[in-house]
């Protein structure tokens, strides 16, 4: 399986503006730019797209870690927050609030922490990073 998303940039980094569009068409031109990401400008941002991507892949991994020992999860609520900083991402955090029935905590506590070490996105976000380019 392969996703796909396009960014265009038009201009210098805190003046230009861009666009994201994915391939189910979901983000659709969505605006992005310097002030969406560094302030409160109107748009989107990478670091909430890499919160939300978090925080959905890991809902998903601990519904699948669920089901499978037996339990059916009635929700996961799951925050995610990504922190930048000095040019760099340094933490991404999630904050699940959980409502399981006939679970033991010491249970539940293992199925979180496998779903927080091996959902697709956590294993992304401790990755080598290959970078492929072309110029004109």
């Amino acid at each position: 399986m392969k996703r796909k998303a396009t960014a265009v940039w038009q201009g210098t980094g805190k003046e230009g503006k861009g666009h994201l569009t994915t391939q189910t068409g979901v983000l659709d031109k969505t605006q992005y730019s310097f002030s969406s990401r560094f302030e409160e400008g109107k748009g989107t941002n990478p670091e909430e797209l890499i919160a939300a991507a978090h925080a959905g892949c890991f809902a998903m991994k601990l519904s699948f870690n669920l089901t499978g020992a037996g339990f059916e999860p009635e929700e996961l609520h799951v925050e995610g927050t990504i922190t930048l900083g000095d040019g760099a991402i340094s933490q991404s955090k999630l904050v699940l609030k959980a409502k399981v029935k006939d679970i033991s905590k010491e249970k539940f506590d293992e199925l979180v922490k496998d779903a927080e070490k091996n959902c697709p996105v956590s294993k992304l976000l401790d990755t080598e990073i290959v970078v492929e380019s072309t110029l004109n």
